[in-house]
């Protein structure tokens, strides 16, 4: 699918929740079946996922927490693809530096940092370490209730 100034303007309106397409056509000055095709293909391309994100910090008990991981092996996209499987694990990124993967996972009670690492972590073979930053506070951060 081609990314053209409209297919870009319709996400960057839906980019905070729900907007009436009546409302994107009229803003943008086409038609609202315009809007409407666009988001559908948009959709069936996998380019535009629409999901219920929530802010961890506005729910006791959990926590997110982003874990740097240094592999003994360069099959980075297996492993990412393995990570990504994780209970917990919101995202994987495959990055260059001192990490080889960037972890976002989401914690709760009962099912914390000691959990992810035994009983989660523990599953991959090849991981050489990890390094674990805790998000004390975070600023436009919205993940999907995986837990």
């Amino acid at each position: 699918m081609k990314m053209d100034e409209t297919n870009i303007a319709i996400i960057k309106h839906l980019r905070k929740g729900r907007k009436p397409f009546k409302e994107i056509a009229r803003e943008l000055g086409v038609s609202e079946n315009t809007v409407r095709t666009r988001f559908q293909k948009l959709v069936d391309e996998g380019i535009l996922e629409v999901a219920g994100l929530v802010d961890p910090e506005a729910l006791p008990g959990h926590r997110i927490v982003m874990v740097g991981v240094k592999l003994k092996t360069m099959d980075l996209i297996k492993k990412g693809e393995e990570f990504s499987k994780l209970k917990g694990v919101v995202s994987v990124s495959v990055v260059t530096g001192q990490y080889d993967l960037i972890l976002v996972v989401f914690l709760k009670e009962g099912f914390g940092l000691l959990e992810f690492y035994t009983q989660e972590v523990a599953r991959i073979k090849n991981v050489q370490s990890v390094e674990t930053f805790v998000v004390y506070k975070a600023y436009n951060l919205k993940v999907p209730y995986i837990l």
